[in-house]
């Protein structure tokens, strides 16, 4: 029988010298036998690397039969050293470049890579790019990254940027002159929004308005709006408003709309990156000749006794009879300052330190003469005694609570006793 690998040694039936190996795998001259030392070239589709690219065909004995030596095929190829070295696993077309997902590190403004080059002679020349993936328009539109980065080594790690939130780039790895190795989309995290540019007020519905926000940051998932209105016929009374509204949402009604009132206005977006800066208005209903709001010129107290520390604050419910939540909160300022009573009036209390504490918690449903300083406490409530030498704003706030919105009526009350003494009450 004649040996299909042209070797001198007896061939066995059923052993032909053949390469089955990855399928990838384009072998020159491509034949299906080799003869035995035939050199075989390696190659595999672009990206990829053979672990051999030079094989031949040869032979060794495998046992012996009656005294007989049986020749079994082996193959052989050349690395990179120049040197034959028996081939003891299957010859497999891969990757040229790995570049593990897992490893990915996205932000809001830059696309960060790690590369590892499984054979660096094939690695020459490598270099890293990063596009915008689609161009950009109006209004959100992002700069086109110039320039591409040399990558050298056998890894390390690329980076991208400056880059646009929330939008789509391509990144490639290539080899010259038209070799991708890695092609991949990223899109960019979300960020906070850009500041609402215009907010007005419709007198005819009484409405406020705003222009909706563009999606160019991230993807506008609602609005927050806070309104804080006062009226020019009781300015110790405040009313905040603070709502979580949809994004499609670019109108909301004012509260209690009437003329002589004063709204100091917050709006800002929302992505799911969190709230984006603030634009503030205040608006004033009524024509020229209607009276505008005074600053918060508070009620006042009477019967103010220095020696027992007490002093009465003529209490009437805020809420109206048909609310079911009727606990106001009785809070106490060793102070006359007109940022900290919005703060509190806002429902944002910077309770039990120096400055405020609260003094009791009142199901007020009837108007109650009420003594602030009788040293009665309570859970996390302390009517504490009123010091001489300190001025006083007390400030009854009743809060409603729902799932989108949160409102907050608060009326002041302002007295002084004197000079005031920080340490302790």
């Amino acid at each position: 029988m004649a040996d299909p690998c042209g070797r001198d040694e007896p061939w066995l039936k059923g052993h032909p010298c053949q390469p089955l190996w990855d399928s990838r795998l384009q072998l020159a001259p491509d034949q299906k036998n080799y003869k035995k030392n035939e050199e075989v070239m390696l190659s595999c589709p672009e990206g990829f690397q053979p672990s051999f690219t030079h094989v031949k065909c040869s032979s060794e004995v495998q046992s012996f039969t009656r005294g007989k030596p049986v020749y079994r095929e082996v193959w052989t190829g050349r690395n990179s050293r120049g040197v034959w070295v028996r081939i003891r696993s299957s010859v497999e077309c891969s990757e040229v470049l790995r570049v593990d997902p897992d490893t990915f590190e996205i932000s809001s403004t830059s696309i960060k890579l790690h590369w590892t080059c499984r054979f660096p002679d094939a690695c020459q020349g490598m270099r890293a790019m990063c596009r915008l993936a689609v161009p950009s328009s109006a209004p959100c539109e992002a700069e086109e990254l110039n320039g591409e980065q040399m990558l050298h080594g056998q890894e390390g790690t690329f980076t991208c940027s400056p880059l646009q939130p929330f939008t789509e780039y391509s990144v490639t790895i290539d080899l010259p002159p038209n070799t991708t190795l890695f092609s991949w989309l990223f899109t960019t995290e979300e960020a906070v929004p850009d500041k609402p540019e215009e907010l007005w007020l419709d007198p005819d519905k009484g409405s406020l308005r705003w222009n909706s926000l563009p999606s160019c940051n991230g993807e506008i998932i609602g609005y927050q709006l806070s309104i804080t209105a006062r009226n020019a016929g009781d300015s110790s009374v405040l009313e905040t408003e603070r709502l979580r509204l949809n994004g499609s949402i670019t109108e909301h009604r004012l509260p209690e709309h009437r003329p002589g009132s004063s709204y100091a206005v917050m709006l800002r977006g929302l992505t799911a990156a969190g709230a984006g800066a603030a634009l503030m208005r205040e608006f004033h209903t009524g024509g020229s000749d209607t009276p505008r709001p005074e600053a918060i010129s508070c009620r006042s107290a009477r019967d103010i006794a220095p020696a027992q520390g007490t002093a009465v604050l003529p209490l009437r419910p805020i809420a109206r009879p048909s609310e079911a939540s009727r606990e106001h909160q009785l809070i106490v300022a060793t102070t006359h300052n007109a940022s900290v009573i919005e703060s509190i009036c806002s429902g944002q209390p910077q309770l039990f330190n120096a400055s405020a504490y609260l003094a009791a918690a009142l199901n007020l449903t009837v108007p109650t003469d009420f003594v602030l300083g009788d040293g009665s406490r309570g859970q996390g409530q302390h009517n504490a005694a009123l010091r001489p030498g300190c001025d006083y704003t007390a400030l009854l706030l009743l809060a409603r609570r729902s799932p989108q919105a949160e409102k907050f009526t608060c009326v002041c009350y302002s007295f002084s006793v004197g000079k005031c003494l920080l340490a302790g009450r």
